[in-house]
């Protein structure tokens, strides 16, 4: 919490290829067949976008698209099991995938008081483990609709955290908590978040792709680059 008689600063980070190497939604299905839950045709697509997500950058179809199948993955699966499946991807390979740096630099900012958030276009039952994972404060993340019974229907609640998405949410949510913008802090890899880092008052470009990396140089931007998790990362407390 924010200093007695001082207002709370949020720092918003964005999960893949910014606090994580690569993307979460390539190791949760890569888990799903391990449990055969998927086929090798569904892996093999999620391997195809973990590869170009890697070398080139995020792309708003191809993400969308492996956002779809995600969804469709989970679908009817209870969200208990998936939670759990979702925990044991985390120790396995989350964990050795966590850019080092970035986490310090969340925790950081929770040492000077500062709440952190992901805010992510991942699924929040996702975001959620990765939070309790690291010990930040929350995940603005995109919504999956239950059935009655806690089964996932594959629907998404409201839109894809993504974009100007992601920026409104963002918004909104310092907004509902009398919070400034311009007191807050942004990190991201990816000219679609080009909105969330134009809002705040510290946005930082993090492994940025070209369009990203040209704006942040136009901009006066700080640029963190690092691509590799370190070896101390690679002890993991699980999730509770």
């Amino acid at each position: 919490m924010a200093a007695a008689g001082t207002s709370p600063v949020i720092a918003f980070f964005d999960v893949d290829n910014t606090l994580l190497r690569g993307a979460s939604a390539y190791y949760v299905g890569r888990a799903a067949f391990k449990r055969g839950l998927i086929s090798w045709r569904d892996v093999s697509v999620f391997a195809w976008h973990q590869f170009r997500f890697v070398a080139v950058g995020e792309n708003h179809r191809h993400l969308r698209h492996a956002r779809t199948r995600a969804l469709g993955l989970i679908q009817g699966h209870r969200r208990d099991d998936i939670v759990a499946l979702t925990r044991d991807v985390y120790v396995d390979d989350i964990v050795p995938n966590l850019l080092a740096e970035m986490v310090d630099r969340a925790k950081a900012h929770l040492a000077d008081g500062h709440e952190v958030w992901l805010v992510t276009a991942t699924p929040t039952l996702i975001a959620d483990v990765i939070v309790e994972g690291i010990g930040v404060t929350g995940a603005l993340g995109t919504g999956v609709e239950l059935t009655d019974d806690g089964r996932f229907t594959g629907e998404i609640l409201g839109d894809l955290m993504h974009g100007a998405a992601k920026a409104r949410a963002a918004a909104d949510f310092a907004a509902a908590r009398g919070i400034a913008l311009a007191d807050c802090s942004a990190y991201s890899d990816s000219a679609n978040d080009i909105p969330l880092l134009e809002s705040v008052g510290h946005p930082v470009a993090v492994n940025p792709d070209k369009r990203l990396a040209a704006v942040a140089a136009e901009r006066g931007w700080p640029v963190i680059e690092v691509r590799r998790a370190t070896p101390r990362r690679r002890r993991a407390v699980r999730p509770r």
